[in-house]
């Protein structure tokens, strides 16, 4: 693959991060905003502290220019970087297209960047979490984020080597199942937090992590849906190009 098909792709990547910015940010607004302002309207009424500052932020501004630049510039990042890796992962991961390579790149993005440390460090609405390990919750979950994206990719690894010997289907259950071992094992040996006041409203809570994981299933599978598209209609174009010259070569 040339230097220019690299940039298209990375263009049309970002282009498909900010379209699928767009879709997760309307349901970060209508799904999540509104548990999140139930959770901070508990946390000022079992407040002792009612003389606090001036905000420097106010919760309009959060909600809706903050949510917005947050959502579409994470939108456009993950889709620079996720076109990178289709760059790489085009042609070397089976006989698939580059629609098919597309969601399969969007499906373990959302598997293994979210879900699987999602599992094992939640996201909290304001008022859930001790302030004073908010620094180590962080630090864990993006230890959690690394460790589950390097087994994945030692996974397709090693499903890749073990094919020649077990077959396709055989390699990648041992395959995955290792992943599931080494991850099991970080979830046990890694430190858990309860954080959760017994006061806290367990439907909110509840509500709360679903709509983060709605927001996140909602941007990878519009994101696999329109890069797949466009790097449908750039790449198979030139594929079809070039198959009546290599048949007048063969000739």
């Amino acid at each position: 693959m040339n230097s220019i098909s690299v940039r298209a792709l990375l263009v049309r990547g970002m282009i498909a991060g900010l379209i699928a910015g767009a879709f997760a940010l309307a349901v970060a607004y209508f799904l999540g905003e509104s548990q999140v302002d139930a959770a901070i309207a508990l946390e000022e009424a079992h407040s002792h502290d009612h003389g606090g500052g001036e905000e420097l932020v106010s919760r309009t501004m959060q909600a809706t220019g903050g949510l917005a630049t947050g959502v579409l510039v994470f939108g456009v990042a993950v889709g620079g970087i996720a076109a990178l890796v289709f760059c790489y992962a085009l042609g070397r991961i089976g006989e698939f297209g580059p629609r098919a390579t597309a969601a399969l790149i969007a499906g373990a993005a959302l598997l293994t960047v979210y879900v699987v440390p999602f599992l094992k460090y939640p996201a909290n609405p304001p008022a859930v979490g001790n302030p004073d390990t908010i620094g180590e919750r962080t630090a864990l979950f993006f230890l959690m984020v690394a460790l589950s994206v390097l087994l994945a990719v030692a996974a397709v690894i090693i499903g890749r080597r073990l094919a020649p010997r077990l077959g396709n289907w055989n390699a990648t259950v041992a395959a995955g199942a290792g992943f599931v071992l080494l991850i099991g094992l970080a979830y046990a040996f890694l430190p858990s937090f309860d954080e959760v006041g017994k006061d806290f409203p367990a439907g909110l809570l509840w509500e709360f992590r679903l709509s983060t994981l709605a927001v996140q299933v909602t941007l990878w599978t519009v994101f696999g849906v329109v890069f797949g598209h466009l790097t449908e209609r750039l790449l198979a174009p030139a594929a079809l190009a070039a198959t009546p010259r290599t048949a007048s070569a063969v000739n």
